[in-house]
Parts: C-alpha cells; structure tokens; sequence
C-alpha cells in the first residue's frame, strides 16, 4: 500500500500543489483544514507521516503537534512542520513539542517531497535492524524500534530515536552538530544545528535516568559516554 502523508494546511491552492506531488510520488494525500480535523484525522486515518502548518483555524499547529505527541496512538508519526520563514521562536517551539523536521514558508514542493521521503525512511530503519544493546539502564531495541529505562518503555518519535541509536553505536565518539544533521535529518548543507539542541533536550527529557549516557562537548556538538555491552 502506498504510505498515507497527512497534509494539514487551510490555504486550498498549497493543499492542492502538495496533493499533485505526493500523488506523483508515489504517496497517497490525505487533507485537513484546520487543526480540529487534522486531530482526528491522525487517529483515524493513522498516516505514516503529517505536514503540519502552524498557522491554522480551530486549533494551531503547535497545539496539535502537542497534543498528537501526548496521544499513544499518534506520538510516533513523524511530524514535518511548515512555518513562516520570519517565525524562527515557532519553529524552535515546534521542535522542542515534537516535530521531526521543518520547512519554511515559501517553499519548494520538490524539496517537500524530498524531505518527506527522508523522513520516512529514517522511520523505517536503523544503521543495525539486528542490533540489541544494553546501557545500564537503558535497552535500544532496533529490530522492534523500541527504547526502554529501567525496564519502563520509552516513546520516542522515529528522530529521536534515529539520534540516541546512532550516538550509542558511535559510543566515545564525538559527534559534531553537522555531522548529526547530516546522519540523522540527511541535511547535505547543514546550516541549523539548533535544531539539534532542541531534539537533544527533548531526548534527555524522555530518558531520564538514563540522560547522562548523553555527554555535551562544548562548541563541537555530543558524544556518548557509556560503555555498551551487546544484549
């Protein structure tokens, strides 16, 4: 089946362009208009990704991201979010309420498209789908795509998820903000390494005891710091 991309925006000439190259990429559209019926269109349609615009009737992107990110059944789905070019706090915001990526406003649908993709894929896969870790209390489960602390699961979005699994395979290592915006998000020409930063924080949030796995280098970007004994 082709991968459902939920198009939340409430200007019908953008819902229509994006409607034409998600079809001509091989993707099924489905639209909401504002953010009432992108809420329950992301439980009832359960779309393997949203492009969601902040700027919306009813209910804002930002709630909506926020609310789809506390809801079990719509936490994981990764979320593309679009914002005006000028609007740099909503998309910082936007970030740290879960978004996986952002594209500014006005945009290329081919680099949308592009990004999508990316972004699909990075929920698909890991560098290792056999690999299994253990890090004292902290269990990264690739295969299942699964994160555990203390034996208690972790959710984690397909980005967050992408980053501590690519940090704790390259254990001791130092990873630039660079070099992860080009592993993780598959940026060839990072220019935010905020972005990182912000996902970064998200990260330790969710991890709790386990956060401290997650070592900052100041001026260079993160590395991790424990030792990994294969599960």
């Amino acid at each position: 089946m082709k991968p459902k991309i939920l198009v939340v925006d409430d200007e019908p000439d953008a819902l229509e362009v994006l409607g034409f190259k998600l079809r001509e990429a091989g993707l099924t559209p489905v639209f909401a208009a504002d953010g009432r019926r992108a809420l329950a269109a992301a439980r009832d349609e359960r779309p393997a990704l949203i492009v969601l615009d902040l700027m919306l009737p009813e209910i804002d992107g930002l709630e909506v991201c926020k609310l789809l990110r506390r809801d079990p059944a719509t936490a994981a789905i990764p979320i593309l979010m679009l914002t005006a070019r000028a609007a740099e706090m909503d998309r910082i915001v936007g970030l740290e309420l879960g978004a996986d990526d952002y594209v500014t406003k006005p945009f290329s649908p081919r680099e949308l498209v592009l990004r999508i993709k990316k972004l699909l894929v990075r929920a698909q896969q890991s560098d290792d789908p056999a690999a299994h870790v253990r890090i004292g209390h902290l269990d990264i489960d690739a295969s299942r795509h699964l994160v555990q602390v203390q034996g208690r699961p972790v959710t984690l979005t397909a980005t967050e998820f992408k980053l501590l699994d690519l940090l704790a395979r390259r254990r001791g290592r130092v990873q630039t903000r660079d070099r992860l915006l080009q592993d993780v998000w598959g940026y060839e020409n990072p220019i935010d390494s905020r972005t990182v930063d912000t996902h970064m924080r998200r990260l330790r949030e969710k991890l709790g005891p386990a956060a401290d796995y997650l070592e900052t280098v100041r001026g260079v970007g993160y590395r991790f710091v424990a030792e990994v004994h294969p599960a």
